[in-house]
């Protein structure tokens, strides 16, 4: 295969993938989109944030965020709290329902996973985790690499 068609399927691959995710995501929970989702997992991994950090590491319009974190905090899974050095400054926090709805959603997709792969050689699986990680850790990504992947 030459390199702009291996391009091409890549592409068009990713497209597919990126569809099924948000698709799995619906499925698991009704009132957790993929994007609220990413959110969520964002800030367990982060133990919070404020949204203003969440528009900057997801390249996405203030307002954009403003309204995922608006809804999730009307379903009750994130929560505004002053920050511990800057009383002025409002830091989005998971509640319980928050981590509960986030640990069966995971759960969930780390099921579809592992029984989507579960014909896959260990080899394989070790050569796709890390071209996954490459690709991820490549410039233009978007993502603020600090020594771990992220759950999107």
């Amino acid at each position: 295969m030459k390199p702009a068609d291996a391009v091409e399927t890549i592409q068009r691959e990713m497209t597919v993938f990126a569809r099924r995710a948000r698709a799995a995501a619906g499925r698991m929970h009704p009132e957790l989109s993929l994007v609220s989702y990413t959110l969520l997992g964002h800030l367990e991994e982060g133990g919070g944030c404020r949204a203003t950090d969440l528009a900057a590491h997801y390249a996405l319009d203030k307002s954009t965020v403003s309204r995922q974190v608006t809804a999730l905090e009307r379903a009750g899974l994130v929560e505004r709290r002053p920050d511990a050095q800057d009383q002025r400054v409002q830091v989005l926090h998971l509640t319980e329902a928050g981590r509960r709805i986030l640990a069966q959603v995971t759960e969930s997709r780390r099921a579809a996973f592992r029984e989507r792969l579960a014909d896959w050689r260990a080899e394989d699986l070790a050569r796709f985790a890390d071209y996954l990680v490459r690709y991820n850790a490549g410039s233009g990504s978007g993502r603020h690499d600090r020594g771990h992947s992220t759950q999107a």
